[in-house]
């Protein structure tokens, strides 16, 4: 049996099916949806059609980050257990739950001396987190020791590509990451903007394609120019996507043809609640390991 806990929080946007199939332990982080708080608990209390569904109807989202004393609570849970720890966050570059983990970490090192809590920022977020989770797992089932995954991690993190595309422009706007004129012009035009995660674990808009087809042809290229192997790339790669499904699907298969020798089908996930009041629905996102992201 294994002596540390592998753990993450829910925006690594897995369901909860492959958090227990993996033995990856999780956190939830909250939002609101007009003001009625939440947790982000995979879509167990409010499913994923119904969120996206209000946010396309108006609905406000608001989100909030897991604290220090949740994170303590959740954390003394496995240490109790006699169990150390290697908990992995969502990236840095969009959230400060990094810095809530580590006090609790900080917090515990006297309660429970000689137990190990590693603190681990993915820069990712979104299934991206997730597959960087799930090979953890891979490792960790393989019998490497929890120092030994902890320096993997850090090494091999920004090789775990995150390309996201939106055919709605609506939230990005909202969000600022596109000003509102821009967004006119691109709802009028139809285009789709190509976007990814850089090596400080940032959301950055890369290129403004027209035309859906064209995007999701465009996103199957990068993973082309990025993948292990180029087309010879024989790891996993995982979708998600927010209330557009048959798009994540249209991927998927663009991908699978392309990649005859990867590990399995492509596997797609939901973009959750926390990560999906920012993107609204409409958001595909494709994650594969690569070469290092640059900035």
């Amino acid at each position: 049996m294994c002596e540390y806990v592998l753990s993450g929080c829910s925006t690594a946007d897995l369901s909860s099916e492959h958090f227990f199939r993996r033995d990856i332990k999780y956190i939830c982080f909250h939002y609101e949806l007009d003001g009625v708080p939440y947790e982000d608990d995979l879509g167990k209390s409010m499913s994923f059609e119904t969120f996206y569904a209000s946010m396309a109807n108006g609905a406000m989202t608001k989100t909030s980050q897991i604290n220090a004393e949740e994170y303590e609570d959740y954390f003394r849970t496995f240490l109790e257990e006699g169990k150390d720890i290697i908990h992995v966050t969502l990236s840095s570059g969009i959230s400060g739950t990094i810095n809530s983990a580590k006090i609790a970490a900080d917090n515990l090192s006297d309660e429970y001396p000689g137990k190990r809590i590693y603190i681990v920022d993915s820069l990712g977020a979104s299934a991206g987190y997730g597959l960087l989770l799930d090979k953890m797992a891979d490792l960790r089932d393989n019998g490497m020791s929890i120092d030994d995954l902890m320096s993997w991690a850090v090494k091999n993190r920004l090789r775990l590509h995150h390309w996201f595309f939106s055919t709605d422009l609506t939230f990005y706007i909202r969000g600022g990451r596109i000003s509102k004129t821009a967004g006119f012009f691109g709802g009028m035009l139809n285009i789709c903007p190509l976007l990814n995660m850089d090596n400080l674990g940032r959301l950055i808009p890369r290129e403004k394609i027209r035309t859906k087809k064209k995007v999701i042809s465009t996103i199957v290229a990068k993973m082309v120019e990025h993948a292990d192997d180029c087309l010879n790339y024989s790891e996993k790669c995982f979708i998600s996507h927010s209330a557009c499904k048959e798009d994540a699907e249209e991927v998927a298969k663009l991908v699978e043809e392309r990649f005859p020798h990867m590990k399995g089908k492509v596997e797609i996930f939901s973009i959750g609640t926390v990560i999906g009041s920012h993107t609204g629905p409409g958001t595909v996102a494709l994650f594969f390991w690569g070469d290092e992201r640059e900035a």
